[in-house]
């Protein structure tokens, strides 16, 4: 399988960014392919940089068995657009922000909604941010990342 490398971009990379993050490294453990593709996360604000994911959004991911471990990063329109192939934002306000800082159009090819991959809820076009919602927000927003990563590696696994 060719080697991808994808970005995962959120507001503050401590939700939903994260998750998607550690989800998708998980899936692609499983799948015995974390040679070839390779997985990180930022966020579009500087507010957390250097902190572990919100503390709920651990706690959830953590009943269902995934470790959110990633550190806060302020994504960098200077490396980031050279070292990943994929950059999957969670929803407008983040597609807009990354557009604006990629140099070409070669770069802005690569910046795509993660809810594109969606499988079971075509319903949602982005995925919503559980900041400020409670627990059934943080559980709405784990199956939608479940269900659109499991999308992303099928896509990628059928495309080789």
């Amino acid at each position: 399988m060719k080697e991808t490398r994808i970005l995962f971009i959120c507001l503050g990379n401590i939700c939903r960014s994260p998750a998607a993050h550690g989800i998708m490294e998980e899936f692609v453990k499983r799948a015995g392919l974390s040679e070839t593709i390779h997985i990180d996360s930022a966020g579009i604000g500087s507010w957390h940089i250097g902190k572990l994911p919100d503390s709920r959004m651990r706690a959830h991911a953590a009943d269902r068995g995934y470790d959110l471990l990633h550190k806060a990063r302020l994504f960098n329109p200077h490396t980031d657009f050279d070292n990943f192939d994929l950059i999957l934002v969670m929803d407008e306000e983040n597609y807009t922000n990354i557009i604006h800082q990629a140099h070409n159009a070669q770069e802005r090819q690569k910046v795509r909604y993660l809810a594109e991959y969606l499988c079971h809820h075509p319903q949602y076009r982005i995925i919503p941010d559980p900041y400020y919602g409670g627990a059934d927000h943080f559980e709405l927003v784990l199956d939608l990342i479940e269900d659109a990563c499991h999308g992303l590696l099928d896509t990628l696994v059928s495309a080789q």
